[in-house]
C-alpha cells in the first residue's frame, strides 16, 4: 500500500499511508449478501421437473456472478487500489485497477488543509479532506478519510514544515 521506497526521492520518508475509510465497503457488502440470497432462492425455488431447469439455474447463476462482480468486487478493487500516501515532501494519492493513476501535491505548494465531517462520519470517524494548493486544481476533495483529524493535523504540520524550509519532518 502507498508509495514503495523506490518511488521516494533522497531524504523523503513516508509518515502515513491508508486506503479510504471501510464504509465504503458497507454497501458492497450488503449487495454480497442480497445476491446470494436471491441468487439461492431462485435456484432453490426452480422446480426440479421444470423442463428447463438446468437453463434457469444456469442463467440465475450467470445473472448472480454479473451482480457480484458490478455491485461487490469492482467496488471491493477501487477501495483496494485507492491510497493515500503522507510523506516528508508530498501528499500522493494513487487509484485506478486496470489503469494507474497518481497524483502528488507537493507540501509546498499547499496553501489550506481543513476537513469537514457529518454526525455519521464522526461517528465512524472519517470524513472529508479539502486540501487547497497553488496549481490548476485549486481546492481538491477526498472523501471518506480514515482518521480524519489524525490525517489533518499531520498534513497541516507537514506543511508548516515545509514553509519553514524544514522538509524532512523531523
Amino acid at each position: 500500500m502507498g508509495l514503495p521506497d523506490h518511488h521516494l526521492t533522497e531524504g523523503e520518508r513516508v509518515v502515513h499511508s491508508f486506503h479510504p475509510h471501510w464504509k465504503r465497503l458497507v454497501v458492497p457488502f450488503l449487495a454480497l449478501l442480497l445476491v446470494v440470497a436471491a441468487s439461492s432462492a431462485a435456484i432453490y425455488f426452480i422446480p426440479g421437473d421444470f423442463e428447463w431447469a438446468w437453463l434457469a439455474r444456469i442463467t440465475v447463476a450467470v445473472v448472480a456472478v454479473v451482480a457480484l462482480t458490478l455491485f461487490s468486487f469492482v467496488p471491493y478493487l477501487r477501495w483496494k487500489t485507492t491510497s493515500y500516501t503522507l510523506t516528508t515532501h508530498r501528499f500522493n494519492i494513487s487509484t485506478g485497477i486496470l489503469n494507474k493513476s497518481d497524483d502528488d501535491i507537493p507540501l509546498t505548494k499547499v496553501n489550506s488543509v481543513s476537513s469537514d465531517q457529518t454526525l455519521m462520519e464522526r461517528l465512524f470517524g472519517c470524513g472529508t479532506l479539502k486540501v487547497e494548493s497553488a496549481s490548476d486544481r485549486g481546492e481538491i476533495l477526498y472523501r471518506d478519510i480514515p482518521k480524519i483529524q489524525t490525517v489533518r493535523t499531520e498534513l497541516f504540520r507537514l506543511v508548516e514544515d515545509a514553509s519553514d524550509g524544514n522538509i524532512d519532518g523531523k
